[in-house]
């Protein structure tokens, strides 16, 4: 696979996770993923100390126990709207021909009242399975900017 043809599913890929968080189709954000797949979420300086990640979702089950069933309907809170801001793609480098990246997004909460605020920022550190397409995260691991997080971790970031 040339380059342009890699960016270009690998932006796609992105693109289009975001979108299903923001657009509330959180039953479709499994699909996202390999069958055997990891789901990571760290606070700052974490991975480079080697701890447990903060949050863990190992082995999605794509078809039964899927991350996210129920979550969100199991707990409540008020209604918002989230919305991804995510940097460009930029391919780190491919190794066994999974590409490897790092990007950086913010993610902002807009609440029913209107008042918007910051919800996480941080980076994506993702390895993609581009074996076929639609491209799919092999691994996904989430590095925080900042230790806070004021709401319930419910929805996908």
């Amino acid at each position: 696979m040339d380059e342009t043809a890699l960016r270009l599913g690998v932006g796609e890929l992105i693109a289009a996770y975001a979108d299903c968080i923001d657009d509330d189709r959180l039953e479709e954000w499994p699909d996202f993923f390999t069958e055997d797949c990891r789901y990571l979420i760290h606070r700052p300086r974490e991975p480079r100390r080697g701890l447990a990640p903060w949050h863990h979702l190992c082995r999605l089950a794509r078809h039964a126990g899927r991350p996210g069933d129920g979550d969100a309907r199991a707990n409540i809170y008020e209604a918002q709207r989230y919305r991804h801001i995510v940097g460009p793609v930029r391919i780190d480098r491919v190794e066994g021909g999974s590409p490897r990246r790092a990007l950086t997004f913010s993610r902002c909460a807009s609440m029913h009242d209107g008042d918007s605020q910051l919800f996480a920022t941080g980076r994506y550190l993702d390895r993609i399975d581009v074996s076929a397409t639609p491209f799919r995260f092999i691994e996904r691991t989430i590095v925080l900017d900042s230790q806070k997080i004021d709401t319930l971790l419910v929805i996908p970031l």
